[in-house]
């Protein structure tokens, strides 16, 4: 008697269950974790001129008031820290310049106010320079993004003044920010020097005659 062939089995089938899509971050946790960012680049910046780069990461995080905890999860090494806060004090003065020539009684003040806060930065910024010196790659980066943010605010105040008749036009932006540059240079060595006396010299040499 003819047998029926064999009817070949399913293979089974384990039901896969759908994972569902990862949800964004809610924007109010992301909106704090940007305001502690921002308040630790702050507090450290302040704490780096008083102290210096290699100042206790304890005293940066209790100046910001946060832990400590908190603090490595936004910069988890003190590269990473001094990075950022290069970058975002250059992105400070940046905004600084139009700022500036829109609300101050000229373009000659606008250029003295934005020149004071540019000398604050440098007096940190050679402390960020010697702690970024052992990678060079990290600092010729920095150097760059510093001229190319920097520079343009830089020649739009001077030449704002100079189209106002309130300096010479012999200067230029380049040359007035090396000039600065250097008069900064030693202040963290000499207690002594204050940079700032000579550069308000410098800038009333500008000045054109009345």
């Amino acid at each position: 008697m003819p047998t029926e062939p064999a009817v070949p089995l399913e293979p089974a089938v384990t039901p896969v269950t759908p994972v569902p899509p990862a949800q964004p971050e809610p924007r109010s946790k992301r909106s704090d974790a940007a305001r502690n960012e921002q308040t630790l680049l702050a507090a450290a910046a302040e704490v780096f001129v008083a102290s210096g780069v290699d100042a206790p990461i304890r005293q940066i995080a209790a100046k910001a008031g946060v832990g400590v905890g908190t603090f490595y999860r936004h910069f988890p090494t003190r590269a990473d820290l001094i990075t950022a806060v290069y970058r975002h004090q250059i992105e400070e003065c940046a905004a600084a310049g139009p700022t500036l020539l829109a609300e101050a009684d000229s373009p000659f003040e606008a250029l003295r106010r934005w020149i004071d806060m540019f000398t604050d930065f440098l007096v940190t910024k050679h402390g960020l320079a010697d702690a970024l010196r052992s990678d060079a790659g990290t600092f010729a980066a920095l150097h760059t993004y510093f001229l190319d943010r920097l520079g343009p605010v830089a020649a739009s105040l001077v030449e704002a003044a100079v189209a106002a008749g309130e300096i010479r036009a012999d200067i230029s932006a380049y040359e007035l920010m090396r000039g600065v540059g250097n008069l900064c240079v030693g202040r963290d060595l000499d207690p002594r020097y204050e940079p700032r006396r000579l550069i308000s010299v410098l800038l009333n040499g500008l000045r054109t005659p009345v």
